[in-house]
């Protein structure tokens, strides 16, 4: 699983049939059934587009808002991901907020199962420092519950979801994963859920306090969300990230845009 998580976050146009490839020219002889059910137990899916079926879901699709919108301000739209934690001795998942303007951090929750009680209680931590105009996320499940949904219409914030399959719609939580798990993760091989704990602290700290990104000016994100209100000259376009070198399945993998 940890072998998977990583070659996913380098690729996650990878699919069942392209991973278990992989690992196999790394030496690991599986079958593509077991790389099948451990992608569920991760809760990852490779993405691309996907045909639209007559039958829909069960819980109501909320429409994506965010095409074409010009992001020039804090608090304008906020998004929230899931993602899969490797410990030495089994996994944890993390959930995050994300200011899009700032790239800042809002809020962040620690799990041993993808039950959606950490990630409702990350979005009243999340609430409780602001409310955003525009809250974007996936069609999982926990942020298509009727509490997710209840709590941030609620607030006062307009419900945005992704089209299925579409990670550019929520690229900003996408990038963040790639950060966490490349500069802190995997590097420091964390060998338990309290010291991943303090670890993801630390990190998240250095990543809105310290970390500077080459798309804020070489800000750091806490003095754009802390101190910023509206910035005329950079606005940044969902669409503006279409063929750009890091994000397309043409790209080699190992390529970033720096955040």
């Amino acid at each position: 699983m940890r072998w998977i998580d990583e070659q996913y976050t380098r690729c996650p146009f990878y699919g069942s049939r392209r991973i278990t490839a992989w690992l196999a020219g790394q030496g690991h002889e599986v079958n593509r059934k077991r790389v099948q059910r451990l992608l569920r137990i991760m809760g990852l899916e490779a993405i691309y587009p996907r045909p639209k079926l007559s039958a829909g879901p069960a819980h109501k699709v909320y429409p994506y808002l965010l095409r074409g919108v010009a992001i020039d301000r804090v608090n304008q739209v906020w998004s929230a991901d899931i993602t899969y934690v490797p410990l030495p001795s089994g996994f944890m998942y993390l959930a995050a907020t994300i200011d899009w303007f700032s790239r800042s951090v809002i809020a962040w929750r620690l799990s041993n199962t993808l039950d959606g009680s950490f990630c409702q209680d990350m979005l009243d931590d999340a609430l409780g420092r602001g409310t955003p105009e525009v809250f974007n996320t996936d069609q999982g499940v926990q942020f298509t519950a009727r509490s997710w949904i209840d709590r941030v219409e609620t607030a006062g914030a307009s419900v945005s979801m992704d089209g299925r399959g579409r990670c550019l719609d929520n690229v900003f939580v996408e990038r963040l994963w790639r950060s966490v798990k490349y500069e802190d993760v995997y590097l420091r091989g964390y060998e338990s859920v309290s010291a991943l704990t303090s670890g993801l602290r630390s990190y998240f700290a250095f990543y809105n306090g310290q970390r500077l990104h080459q798309s804020l000016d070489y800000r750091t994100p806490a003095a754009v969300y802390e101190g910023t209100s509206g910035d005329e000259e950079r606005v940044f376009r969902p669409e503006a990230l279409r063929g750009v070198k890091g994000f397309g399945a043409e790209n080699h993998p190992a390529e970033r845009i720096d955040e």
